[in-house]
């Protein structure tokens, strides 16, 4: 769990990533609501509460007992010049022992799109999941025709590796996705046989 007890706060250029808190919540739910049709395209169907401060709470009791366990890491992404939330990202499923591996998952609101903070915040997430998390090996899934989602994950590096059949459930429909890795780079082609 090395790294990942105490609240995790990741600097990049333009923005701060930390663990959601409950004075976050009009911010994300405005700026969700906002997106909506930019979203869930790409999301499980939202439950009917999904937009709601209980919700949100819960949302960030899960992030809280979440890094306290060492599972995952739920971030918030703020700009730092107005202290604007602009998506989140989550290192989730966190495997260690031989793995040594997490998944991402991650949005951007629909104001904030296409101007890098994705591709800035998966950076820094990243390098903080190889350098200070110590794991070897970081996952992503797209649906196939997101192709916003794709150039960014292969801009920082992240390999195409196969199509995952029925992978998730999208918009209400099982879909098909594409699996996307990165490898920390001094753990590349190592087994450890002598």
């Amino acid at each position: 769990m090395l790294g990942l007890r105490r609240s995790p706060r990741i600097e990049t250029e333009r923005l701060t990533l930390r663990l959601p808190q409950h004075s976050d919540y009009t911010g994300w739910a405005g700026l969700r609501a906002r997106s909506a049709e930019f979203l869930q395209p790409w999301d499980p169907v939202w439950s009917p509460d999904h937009l709601t401060r209980r919700a949100f709470s819960n949302r960030v009791g899960w992030s809280a007992r979440s890094v306290a366990d060492g599972s995952a890491m739920p971030l918030v992404l703020i700009r730092r010049e107005d202290q604007a939330l602009v998506g989140a990202i989550t290192l989730d499923n966190i495997r260690r022992g031989p793995a040594q591996a997490g998944t991402l998952g991650y949005w951007v609101g629909a104001p904030f799109a296409r101007k890098g903070y994705m591709r800035e915040a998966l950076q820094g997430l990243t390098h903080h999941a190889f350098t200070v998390l110590d794991l070897s090996r970081l996952e992503a899934a797209c649906l196939p025709e997101n192709a916003a989602s794709r150039g960014v994950l292969e801009s920082c590096g992240f390999k195409y590796e196969g199509v995952a059949q029925s992978y998730l459930q999208i918009a209400g429909r099982w879909r098909n996705h594409v699996l996307y890795a990165a490898l920390r780079g001094d753990r590349r082609g190592r087994t450890g046989a002598g």
